[in-house]
Formats: structure tokens, sequence, C-alpha cells
């Protein structure tokens, strides 16, 4: 399959306000001598480091959490249905059309820049000098590769008019796995605030972890065809490695601070388990609205809301918790990560989800210190009533696709939400734009890859230190035992609820095909369907290029 490259990036630059690349210019003409010190070499990067914030910020957000069973979607009498664009991933039944799905071409802009700067900078052997340029062009090679299967390997600024051809899902694997090899020694090593944000040699090494982790999923000789359960890993070895390099390393750990401090409005490069994390400012770079979707609809009304401020501005609140997820993951006796959702218990003292504890009172945080306080959250005024939670989640009519679930307080009211990424007032009123940093690649996951892998070989019982090296800094029991594959699993789900890789995980343990609110084999629109482990691609793309073919059970 063959696509014009010009017709490619044409959509991303419709899709994005980033700054524009002119691909008709003649790179060559441009500069006789282009000159590389520190200055330039920033002021070249910038955009591109940066080029996902939009994206990662509520898009990418969107289709990877509700593609999950983390989150399902909610409508409220019609309104924030929008033509199922939340529904469609929630069932897995997705739409070429859906909005979910239209930033393809804004991340193939982001690898144009990317190969721009590296030819100003003197081309792919230029060194240290576009060794940040190619490991994000890797990055960004990776998210459209494990959304969408087969893609173009976008190594060079293609001739004017030349079509490129999208490459197997294996071959542009291995293309990243070289290109971070590649460039590997040539990043810093340093981890300090000039280089948050910024690619390191311990993120593109996080990156391969995640690579070699998941190599059986992406080299599988289709995406239906790949099986958890007779899969072979020939790249356990290599994640262990890469892994250890970074243990070793001794830049990061878990860090002193709680654990919802990590994700709080005023976190950044203290956070110590941070390898990698797309700065947000409320202010100066904006577009991380994760609390617009999860806040309580009506969430304008309290006063003052369960942040602890009485907030400007309106909750979208058509993401919600499926029972199924709350009912394993949150838990564990003392688990601090169990305070990252309101509605799982009445209990503050000892705040888990208890089988057949259904309706829950949520409570008033105390924005300085983000605990939770003994203060009742009530729907509106001091006088009003108490706000309960539904952990089970209930349409208004049975076997809607729209989901909706009533626009009244009782819809509202239906599943448990998140808090992780904290709301301030001061923030929220300002387009919803939070300032809250979100993590990519975070030391806790290299400790559950590596355990993950060491498990995958039968050395489970170097994985239980791992294992419990991340239960004893959440406060939660640890395991007197070697941890199983399921174990890890549900302990993934507990410590990296909410930041977009649940899907991913979801594939690789074989559980992407479950069933989970609204995703029953009984819901009429629930799609089952394996092909579904990747997106469509969108009808704009589509549209620009019409040599494509859609993906395989489109």
């Amino acid at each position: 399959m063959k696509t014009y490259i010009k017709g490619l990036f044409l959509t991303g630059l419709a899709a994005t306000a980033f700054g524009c690349t002119d691909l008709d210019v003649d790179i060559e003409s441009q500069y006789t001598e282009y000159p590389i010190n520190e200055i330039t070499l920033e002021a070249k990067m910038a955009d591109i480091y940066y080029h996902f914030s939009g994206v990662l910020g509520r898009r990418y957000m969107e289709q990877m959490g509700l593609s999950s069973d983390e989150w399902t979607a909610a409508s409220y009498g019609g309104g924030w249905y929008d033509g199922g664009a939340y529904a469609h991933p929630t069932l897995h039944n997705y739409s070429y059309e859906d909005a979910t799905l239209d930033w393809f071409g804004t991340i193939t802009e982001g690898i144009s820049k990317a190969n721009k700067a590296i030819v100003d900078l003197g081309g792919n052997d230029a060194g240290a000098a576009v060794a940040s340029a190619r490991a994000i062009r890797a990055f960004f090679h990776w998210i459209i590769m494990d959304g969408w299967g087969d893609v173009p390997i976008l190594d060079r600024i293609p001739e004017d008019g030349e079509e490129v051809a999208r490459r197997p899902r294996a071959e542009v694997a291995k293309w990243i796995e070289s290109e971070l090899l590649a460039v590997i020694p040539d990043l810093t090593e340093d981890v300090n605030s000039n280089t948050y944000g910024k690619p390191t040699k311990w993120m593109a090494e996080a990156l391969l972890a995640k690579l070699y982790i998941n190599w059986p999923v992406y080299t599988a000789s289709a995406v239906e065809n790949y099986d958890a359960a007779s899969a072979t890993n020939e790249k356990l070895a290599d994640c262990i490695k890469v892994c250890d390099d970074i243990i070793n390393s001794g830049k990061f750990n878990l860090g002193s601070m709680s654990y919802r401090e990590k994700f709080s409005y005023n976190n950044g490069p203290q956070v110590e388990d941070f390898i990698y994390a797309m700065p947000y400012d409320t202010q100066n770079r904006q577009g991380m609205q994760y609390g617009r979707s999860r806040c309580w609809k009506n969430i304008k009304k309290m006063n003052p809301s369960y942040f602890g401020d009485v907030l400007s501005q309106s909750g979208g609140g058509y993401i919600t918790l499926t029972p199924e997820f709350v009912k394993k993951t949150f838990i564990l006796p003392g688990d601090e990560r169990n305070k990252c959702v309101i509605g799982l218990s009445n209990n503050i003292d000892d705040y888990r989800y208890v089988e057949g504890e259904d309706v829950n009172t949520v409570y008033v945080f105390d924005k300085s210190t983000l605990k939770m306080t003994n203060e009742v959250a009530r729907v509106s005024g001091p006088d009003s009533d108490p706000l309960q939670l539904y952990v089970n989640v209930t349409l208004a009519a049975a076997d809607d696709p729209t989901l909706d679930v009533g626009d009244n307080v009782n819809g509202y009211c239906q599943g448990c939400r998140s808090v992780k990424w904290y709301v301030i007032d001061d923030d929220f009123k300002n387009g919803r734009n939070q300032s809250n940093d979100v993590p990519i690649f975070r030391y806790a996951d290299v400790l559950m890859m590596k355990a993950e892998a060491l498990t995958r070989q039968g050395s489970s019982s170097d994985a239980k230190d791992l294992f419990n090296q991340i239960r004893k800094y959440a406060g939660a029991p640890e395991l007197d035992h070697n941890p199983s594959l399921e174990e890890i699993y549900d302990e993934r789900g507990r410590e990296f609820f909410d930041e977009n890789w649940r899907r991913n995980d979801m594939i690789r343990f074989g559980h992407f095909e479950d069933e989970y609110f609204p995703h029953y084999k009984s819901f009429p629109t629930a799609s089952f369907d394996k092909t579904h482990r990747i997106f469509p691609i969108h009808k704009d793309i589509l549209n620009l290029n019409p040599t494509w073919k859609q993906n395989a059970g489109y």
C-alpha cells in the first residue's frame, strides 16, 4: 500500500495548530552551513520536543483510555455523544469518522519537523547533533505503529511527489529498534531540569523496553494472530538488559513524595520517578485537559467541589470508571493509590472497594496536601444532598448504543471518577487547561517490565523483589510468593491507572477481548473482532491518500 507523502503531511497540517512544514522547499538550498551550538540546537528542537503535547493532552488519552477496561463513555440525554466518538472506542466498534482518531496526521507532522531538523543539522550521520531529533522521530513512529499497525517509515524528507509505502508493522518495530540503538550512545545521560521533557539515553532505553516487552505483539504476522497464551518473546533478555541499565544508573527512584503528589498540579522535574514526561502549564503550554472529562458533570455547582475549590468551569464528565476495573483493582488495604478514585468507599480510614458496597459518599480533598478529609462533598451548596456515586453503571435505557445515563443527578452519579490528575481552579478557569505534567515513561514501569520479563523467563523469584518495591512505597500489602503474570497484570492496572498504558497491557496479556461494561457479548453494538486491537484509519487520511487501504476489519 502506498500514498503520496505530501498528502499525508498535509493531513497533519490541517489537524493541528502547530507550526507548518513546507515539503516543497528545497531543503539543501536553505542553508549552506548551519551553525551548530547549544543555543541553535535548543531553538531547533523545542517545537519538536513538545509537538505531542496537544494530542497527549486529550485525544490520545481518550482513545487509549476508552478502548481499555478502565473507562466507559457516558452521554447525558444525548449530550457528549458527539457522533459516537467516545462510545465507539468503549465498545471496540470504531468508526473511521471518530474525532478521537483524528491525530495520525498530527504525529506525522511531528516526524516531518524532526526530519527537517535532522537535515538542517547535518543529516542522519551527524551524531550527537541529531540524536535527540532521531529519538523523538523513533518515538513518534512507535506512537502510530502501536495504534495503527502498518505505517510508513519516514526516515528522510522525500522528494516532491514521491510515493512512500506503508510498511509491515514488524518492519517498523525493527526499524525503531535500530534507530534507538544507534542514537543511545549520543544521547545525554544527564537528568535535571534542563533535560526534563527532552529525550535522554534513559528515555530511549525506556522506549526500547516497551518495544521489547511487546515484541511478539508488534511482530505477529497479523494483529489478530497474536495469541498471548502461545506467543514467545525473543527479546526478553534485551528488555531486562535495558531495564537494568536504567536501574543501575542510580538516576531514578520511586521517590519520597506520595503517589498522588507525582501527578498533581505542581509536579515537575522534582519527581524522581519520571524518566520522560510532557510538561504542561495552564498559561504557557496548554492542552492538558484530563480533568475536564473525568469531573462530575455538575461540578461547577459544588461549593466547594471535592477538589477543595469552587471551580469556574463546568465538568464534561463523559469518562467514568467501569465497575469491573474498580472491583478488581482498588481493593488492597492501605493502598494509597485507592485515593486516586472517588466513590470507592464510605470508610476513609480503610478506603478501598468492598464487595457489595456499591453506593458510596464522596469526600472533599485538601488541595494543599491532596489528602482526603472527612468533609462530605455535596451536589451544590452546603445544605444540599451528599454526593454519592454508584460503582455499577446503569444506562437510562438498556442496550442504548449512545450510552446515555440520563441528563440528571442520578445519571451524573453513574460510576466512580478519577482524581489522579488533581484539578485546581487557578488552572481550570483557563479553558480547563491544567498544569499537571504527564509522565510517559516512569521508573516504576521499568521495575514492572523487568519483573514481567523475568517471570516470562521463569525467574520469578527476582521478580518478587521488584514487585514488592512498588507495593511497599504505595503502602499496599507485599507479596509473600513469586508473582504470577496475572498478578503483574493486575498490579500494572493499579500502578499505571489513568496513564494511557492499559490498552497496551491488555493486548499483551491477552485481555483486550474481555467483557466489561458495556463491552459485553450481549450488548448489540459491542465488537470482539481481534482486528480491532488497532484503529481504523481516519477518513481524512483516506480522503487525502486514496491509494491507502483501510485496516482489516473496518
